[in-house]
């Protein structure tokens, strides 16, 4: 779902993407093992103190749209989206959990860290979405310790049928822009290459 299509928001996160330098052009393998012609780095955006709180707020917009009533934590995913579910977090005043990429080897042996309480609503926070495993895999060590999940919210949707398959788990995702909104405004920007633009657009007509 996009959840916002407001075109300040949509251009202010393209310039974040281009001051960062997180997005980049070559061949990547992705996560999910498929070969992009781009990568989409926005973890270096929490390095950039400005740029980071300015997508705080958007993201906590979403969440206030979601209802402040409709959930009791908020989880951050392992490991990109925990610096933006723990500052939402804050300024939410609502409590923190955050997804293990393993459980401990030793101790109570958790994949959820952070106190869950049975019956919990849990919002999950990542920065972008392209199969949707990330957070499906989060979704399902949460609800295999009592907590309830059915929204998920990120900054970018790279539109590789994430959103489909979070939906088929129970999950309704909310993005801030998608992959499509960036480039095309980086383009209106002059900020990437014509071979730049039509290389992502061949990328996501690929998959759809």
């Amino acid at each position: 779902m996009r959840a916002m299509a407001n075109h300040l928001a949509i251009e202010g996160l393209a310039k974040m993407v281009i001051k960062t330098g997180a997005l980049k052009f070559g061949v990547y393998e992705l996560s999910s093992g498929a070969i992009s012609p781009y990568y989409l780095d926005l973890r270096l955006i929490p390095g950039e103190p400005l740029a980071f709180i300015s997508v705080v707020n958007m993201l906590e917009e979403i969440m206030t749209k979601i209802g402040r009533g409709e959930f009791e934590r908020i989880g951050g995913v392992p490991t990109a989206g925990v610096p933006y579910a723990a500052v939402i977090s804050y300024k939410m005043r609502k409590p923190f959990i955050y997804v293990r990429k393993e459980a401990k080897p030793h101790g109570a042996q958790k994949m959820v860290e952070g106190l869950l309480l049975p019956g919990d609503r849990v919002v999950l926070v990542d920065d972008l979405v392209t199969t949707g495993q990330s957070l499906i895999d989060a979704a399902k060590a949460i609800r295999l310790e009592g907590g309830l999940v059915e929204h998920a919210v990120v900054l970018i949707d790279r539109l590789e049928e994430g959103a489909k398959r979070l939906e088929e788990n129970g999950v309704r995702l909310h993005s801030l822009a998608t992959i499509r909104d960036i480039v095309v405004k980086l383009r209106e920007l002059d900020a990437i290459e014509e071979d730049e633009y039509e290389s992502i657009l061949e990328r996501i007509s690929e998959v759809h």
